[in-house]
C-alpha cells in the first residue's frame, strides 16, 4: 500500500504525526525511535521570547486521560532555530513549527521568521491561547478573531502551509473551521485539550497550580472523533484528526471519519515508541483490512 499523505502541501510518507507539547523539540524522542520514519514532526509549541510557564502543578492524572498546566513554557523560536532545529533530519521529515502569541502582530513576526527558516516546512497556529489586547479573550472561540489570526499568520508564512489547531472548548467548532478556511488555511488540525480541572478533598485545594488546566487522552477520543467527523463535512481543507489516539485502531477510525494525518500525543508520554510502532502497526492493519489506498478508505463511513 502507498503510505503517502498530501497534506495541506506537505508530503508526508505516512499519516503518523507527532501532536505538540508532547514530543518535545524532535530530538528528546531519539532514544525510542527513529524520526526519519514518521509522517511528520510538530514540534513543542513556540512564541517569540522565552516563556517559564505555570507554577507547579503542572500534571494531574484522570480516569483515561491527563490534565496538564504547564502554561506554554518553551525556550523561544531563536533558541530552537539554532538548537534544535539543525539536528532533526528536516531534510527527509517535514518539521511542523507550532505558534502561538498574545496579538496579531506578534503571530506575523513570528511566523515570518519562522518562514524563513530552511528547515520548517509549515507551521501550526495554536489559538487557544489568550489574546492580550482583547482582555484575555481566545482567539480559537471566535470566528473573526481566530480567522484574524489565520489571515496574520498566512500574510507572512510564503509559500509554507498553515495549519490552524482548533480548541473543541467552543459552541460549534465548524464555524471556526470555516472562517479560518476562508481566512487562508491550508488545513486544520483537531482537538487541542478539553477545559478541566481536579481537587483534592484532604487538602480541600486544587491539584493544578493554575486550578484549570487541559484534558487529553482516551477520554476524550469520542469528542474528538465527532468534531474531526463535522469539520471533514463543512471545509474543503485537510483536516488532522487528534485527541486520544492510543492505537492503529484509532488512527483508523480518524481516518475512516475524514481525517487526512493524524497526530499521537498524550500516549506517547505513557510509551514514548508509539509513534514509531504506530507507523509499521498502521501498514499491517490496512494490509489485514483489505485497505489498498487512503483515497479509497478516507472519509468513507456509512451512516445510513
Amino acid at each position: 500500500m502507498e503510505q503517502t499523505v498530501a497534506l495541506g502541501g506537505l508530503t508526508l510518507k505516512n499519516p503518523v504525526l507527532t501532536a505538540s507539547g508532547t514530543f518535545g523539540y524532535g530530538t528528546e524522542a531519539s532514544a525510542f525511535g527513529d524520526v526519519r520514519f514518521l509522517g511528520g514532526i510538530v514540534v513543542k509549541g513556540l512564541s517569540l521570547e522565552a516563556r517559564p510557564g505555570n507554577p507547579g502543578g503542572r500534571i494531574a492524572e484522570t480516569p483515561c486521560g491527563m490534565l496538564n498546566s504547564i502554561g506554554l513554557e518553551n525556550i523561544g523560536a531563536g533558541r530552537f532555530v539554532r538548537e534544535f532545529l539543525p539536528r532533526l533530519p528536516w531534510q527527509e521529515t517535514p518539521v511542523v513549527a507550532n505558534i502561538y502569541a498574545g496579538d496579531y502582530d506578534e503571530f506575523a513576526e513570528l511566523a515570518a521568521y519562522l518562514a524563513d527558516q530552511e528547515g520548517i516546512a509549515g507551521l501550526e497556529v495554536n489559538i487557544s491561547c489568550p489574546n492580550v489586547r482583547a482582555g484575555g479573550a481566545r482567539f480559537g472561540q471566535d470566528p473573526d478573531m481566530a480567522a484574524k489570526a489565520c489571515a496574520a499568520v498566512r500574510e507572512k508564512a510564503g509559500d509554507k502551509p498553515v495549519i490552524l489547531k482548533l480548541s473543541p472548548n467552543v459552541t460549534d467548532v465548524t464555524e471556526i473551521a470555516r472562517a479560518v478556511e476562508d481566512a487562508g488555511a491550508d488545513a486544520v488540525s483537531l482537538i487541542n485539550t478539553l477545559s478541566g480541572m481536579a481537587v483534592d478533598i484532604r487538602t480541600r485545594r486544587p491539584v493544578l497550580g493554575s486550578v484549570i488546566g487541559g484534558l487529553s487522552g482516551p477520554a476524550i477520543k469520542p469528542v474528538a472523533l465527532q468534531a474531526v467527523y463535522r469539520v471533514c463535512r463543512e471545509v474543503n481543507i485537510p483536516v488532522v484528526g487528534l485527541g486520544g489516539i492510543t492505537s492503529a485502531e484509532d488512527a483508523l477510525e480518524f481516518i475512516l471519519v475524514g481525517a487526512r494525518a493524524v497526530q499521537v500525543g498524550s500516549a506517547s508520554f505513557a510509551d514514548p515508541q508509539l509513534p514509531f510502532s504506530l507507523v509499521s502497526r498502521l501498514e499491517e492493519l490496512c494490509e489485514e483490512l483489505g485497505i489498498e489506498s487512503w483515497e479509497e478508505f478516507r472519509g468513507r463511513i456509512e451512516t445510513e
